[in-house]
Order: C-alpha cells, then sequence, then structure tokens
C-alpha cells in the first residue's frame, strides 16, 4: 500500500444488499443478487472545479459534501432497489423491462434522481430539527423562561427521537440486513486503514463501529446543536422556528468539522472519548454483518481501489472507467 493511498479516507454508504464505496475518482455499488452473484454499479466522479474548490473551504465543505453524497448517493441505493425487484420478476417479465431500463438514466432522470436526494436530506433534517421544538413548547412551553433550559430540553426530545425511529425501522428485515450491510461497511474499512488484507476473516474481527460514519454526524448536530441555538436568545416561537432554520447549515458546518477533529484524534487517550456519543448511536445503525456480506463490501471496495488505480494513471482524455451498470441480469 503507497503511502499516498494511505492519506485517503474512504467512505461508503449501504444499499439493500450490498455496499457502496466512493473512491478518489469513482463510486462503486456492489450489490448481491438473488443467484448469489454480485453485479456492480460503476460511476465516476465529475466533480465541478468550484465544488472541488468549496471541498477545501472549512465549514463550507461540510454543507457541500453532505448534499453532493446525498444526491449521489441516492443513484446507488435506487440502483440495489432496482435490483432487488428486478430479482422477484419473472424472465418474461424482466425481458419487458429491459429496453426501459436501458433508457432509464437520461440526463433529465439523473437531474430528478439527485434533486431528489437533495431534498430528502433537507426535509428529514427540518423534520428532526422543527418537531422536537413544538413538541418541547407543547409540554413545557408555559412552565418556565429559561430558554436555555428549553433548548436542553428540546435536545433530549430529538434524541429519543431519533433513538425511537431508529429502533422501530431495524426491527423490519429489510433494515436489519441494510444495518448489517452498514456493519460490513465499516469493517471493511477499518480493515483497509488497520493495512491489513481483505479477507473475509481479517475483516470480521474489526469493529462494526466507525469514528467517521454518518450515524455520529447525527449525534454531534443534536448535541451540538443544544450548544449553538443556546447562543442566540428568542422571546417567541415564531423567533425560535426561525432560528432553527436560519441556524440548521451553521450546525451542520460546525458538526462536519467537530467529526473530522474527533476522527483526527481518536488515537489521543483523553480526546477519543470526544467521539464515543457518535459510536454509541452506531450501536443502533449498524448490525453484525454475517461472512456472505462482507464478501460482497470487499467485492466492493476492491473494485473501487482497482477502478481509482486505473484512472490514477491513465491519461486524462482516456479514462477507462465509464459510467455503466456491470450486470448480467439486465444486460
Amino acid at each position: 500500500m503507497s503511502q499516498e493511498s494511505k492519506t485517503v479516507s474512504y467512505g461508503g454508504q449501504a444499499v439493500i444488499e450490498g455496499v457502496m464505496f466512493g473512491g478518489k475518482y469513482v463510486n462503486v455499488t456492489a450489490v448481491r443478487r438473488k443467484n448469489q452473484e454480485i453485479t456492480f454499479l460503476e460511476v465516476p466522479k465529475e466533480d465541478k472545479n468550484w465544488v472541488r474548490k468549496l471541498r477545501k473551504v472549512p465549514l463550507l465543505r461540510g454543507i457541500v459534501s453532505i448534499i453532493d453524497s446525498s444526491a449521489k448517493g441516492t443513484k446507488h441505493l435506487n440502483y440495489s432497489a432496482d435490483a432487488y425487484a428486478d430479482d422477484t420478476l419473472e424472465p418474461e417479465e424482466r425481458e419487458k423491462l429491459k429496453e426501459k431500463e436501458e433508457s432509464k438514466w437520461s440526463l433529465s432522470m439523473i437531474i430528478g434522481v439527485a434533486a431528489v436526494g437533495v431534498l430528502s436530506f433537507v426535509v428529514g433534517k427540518l423534520v428532526l430539527t422543527l418537531l422536537p421544538v413544538f413538541l418541547e413548547s407543547f409540554l413545557f412551553g408555559k412552565l418556565f423562561s429559561n430558554y436555555i433550559l428549553h433548548n436542553l430540553i428540546e435536545g433530549v426530545i430529538k434524541l429519543l427521537l431519533l433513538l425511537v425511529y431508529l429502533w422501530a425501522i431495524s426491527q423490519t428485515p429489510v433494515v436489519k440486513r441494510l444495518f448489517q450491510y452498514h456493519g460490513a461497511e465499516h469493517k471493511v474499512i477499518t480493515t483497509y486503514e488497520a493495512g491489513e488484507e481483505l479477507t473475509v476473516q481479517n475483516v470480521q474481527k474489526h469493529s462494526r463501529l466507525h469514528y467517521r460514519c454518518g450515524s455520529s454526524f447525527m449525534m454531534l448536530t443534536i448535541v451540538l446543536g443544544v450548544l449553538i441555538y443556546s447562543l442566540v436568545p428568542w422571546d417567541n416561537m415564531t423567533q425560535r422556528v426561525l432560528q432553527r432554520i436560519v441556524l440548521l447549515p451553521v450546525v451542520i458546518a460546525i458538526s462536519f468539522e467537530f467529526l473530522k477533529m474527533t476522527n483526527s484524534l481518536r488515537e489521543v487517550p483523553v480526546l477519543r472519548y470526544l467521539g464515543y456519543p457518535g459510536l454509541w448511536l452506531q450501536l443502533l445503525t449498524t448490525k453484525e454483518p454475517k461472512d456472505d456480506q462482507v464478501e460482497v463490501s470487499i467485492a466492493s471496495f476492491k473494485r473501487m481501489l482497482e477502478l481509482d488505480q486505473q484512472m490514477e494513471n491513465a491519461p486524462a482524455s482516456n479514462q477507462p472507467v465509464r459510467t455503466g451498470v456491470l450486470d448480467p441480469l439486465k444486460g
């Protein structure tokens, strides 16, 4: 492993019956099909220059990265969902839908999917931000006037809502398997960062928890949100709601930077504990994966590394990676 490759912080995302990994130049999703074959979706990264520049600006890079990953991640999640649905079709039905599948990813469709991904993130974040405000006001609004105490109780309600929601959805079979693949994704990244060979045996011995996880980010937005919202007093419900909406990007940006800091300091004996609340939340959002799920995660990561290496060595005008689906069942 080269020194340069060691400095790359790889990330991923669990999808239905598979895992997506993002490299320096390409995003790869591997999915386990009903016939036990592993198929891939490979999408080169084609960021605009201004996007790449914003990714280097502290605070702004957090917002840009999260919106970008929400947009791009939706396409990979849709691929896995389509593959899952495709496995339930009879051969005749699959043949009838083949032409539609081949023309599915038109430019307008790609833009539409990206917009849905961003919109889903924004709406979800607003709901998790504003619903606790109204619940706290309804339950405790007339009991006292200390706005900092109101903010603290609001944060507790937000955390409880998140925990109950995650626990509830984790009881469904599909989401439980999704969380197992989430655990497999973490284990593979940890194994790679440890410099070990990517085998099922090596991967399985590592923890399913990882400091750089999006689950840790959710926890940070709750904890830091209480502190940030308490810096700006409010006198009524209208001011309170507007303050939450206006400061939401600030909370996201600072939480992203704090997550990067806790990850970089995880080897420091005392400071490593800063990331523990996020790790505890991952006890809900990840499950111990089975060996066959780890195999899919390894396949995705290795394919991503292979394509990244190809694009690293290839001339800019002759990049070998193409946008497409490597799927024998869909043609």
